[in-house]
């Protein structure tokens, strides 16, 4: 706690957090696992943990002196979760005895369960991905094992549930296959396991055979069930630098969010110029984008009837308290 920087009032709140418990007999005892401030905490605990291993770009000693770009820290770490990248020359036992010492002084340890040294030909799994480096040198990335069987256990739970009917079962299936669809843009989803071939020829089978179903009709609810998303392997684009949603660059960050969107949207933030059609303000991390129809008619997908706008401008003009500015005007 004495290393975090922040408000006072805020230490008090983490520190809090802090002796809170889990347990009312145990109330000195940690927080609940997968509570929201648990990643908070992990960030604190572990930071500066990214920097232990870290060597001269050009293999020259580092100083003081040395300029940051190059320098190179080979990890990625999310929350506590960790990967670090080693060379042929590296020695793995003392870069982990090194990690070691650095949370012995935080009253942590690493898991020896979790923790292991593997060849990036082998492959490894991390945040529900799979790595793996090929023969031929390709870098390659997809859902991994057990990310992929999580997955279709939630559909088989929603397609053989004999409590919804098949347009039930279609809309719930849609919003869970575009979030994990989402979440592996950057994965190579082609073939039959990840473009999810086997699941659809299945959940058709069983619309199928519902009475009020024809071969057509099952068609048109697989395709509302299953919705494409576009992928890209490899194709993520890294934060520039030390940039910070808090580091006032409004342009950067407003840029940046509108990437995370494709279709409709992401050509409409560009010809707003990555700014709100209703208020004008740019289009921040955290804040979703809504496509409106200015017409109100949603079957309406011309270019002049959509405009890119924040989720509560969204919720702002339906309340039927204001109507979207001319965009022209505001930009």
């Amino acid at each position: 706690m004495n290393q975090l920087i922040a408000p006072k009032g805020l230490k008090i709140g983490i520190f809090r957090c802090l002796k809170a418990g889990i347990h009312p007999d145990f109330p000195e005892q940690g927080t609940p696992q997968g509570g929201v401030v648990s990643p908070l905490l992990a960030n604190i605990a572990l930071n500066g943990i990214e920097s232990i291993h870290r060597y001269h770009r050009e293999d020259f000693k580092i100083t003081s002196k040395t300029p940051a770009y190059k320098i190179s820290e080979p990890s990625i770490r999310y929350a506590d979760d960790m990967v670090i990248i080693l060379r042929p020359q590296d020695d793995a036992t003392e870069i982990l005895d090194r990690i070691n010492k650095f949370l012995e002084e935080r009253g942590m340890n690493t898991s020896e369960k979790k923790t292991k040294i593997t060849a990036t030909t082998d492959g490894f799994d991390f945040l529900g991905w799979h790595f793996k480096v090929q023969a031929n040198g390709k870098f390659r990335c997809i859902p991994s094992v057990d990310n992929f069987k999580a997955f279709r256990k939630k559909i088989k739970a929603i397609v053989n549930c004999s409590n919804y009917g098949s347009e039930e079962k279609a809309a719930k299936l849609a919003s869970l296959v575009r979030g994990w669809r989402n979440y592996h843009r950057f994965c190579k989803m082609d073939g039959s396991r990840n473009s999810l071939w086997f699941i659809s020829k299945r959940t058709f089978d069983k619309f199928n055979r519902e009475p009020k179903n024809d071969r057509h009709s099952s068609k048109d609810l697989i395709d509302k069930a299953f919705p494409a998303v576009p992928y890209s392997e490899n194709k993520h684009v890294m934060v520039t630098g030390e940039k910070s949603p808090f580091d006032n660059d409004i342009t950067y960050w407003s840029e940046r969010n509108s990437k995370l969107y494709d279709g409709e949207t992401s050509k409409t933030l560009k010809r707003q110029n990555h700014s709100c059609a209703h208020c004008g303000l740019k289009m921040m991390p955290g804040e979703r984008v809504h496509l409106h129809h200015i017409d109100g008619n949603h079957s309406n997908w011309k270019t002049k009837n959509l405009v890119a706008i924040h989720e509560s401008c969204h919720d702002y003009i339906h309340m039927s308290k204001g109507k979207p500015y001319n965009i022209g005007s505001r930009m």
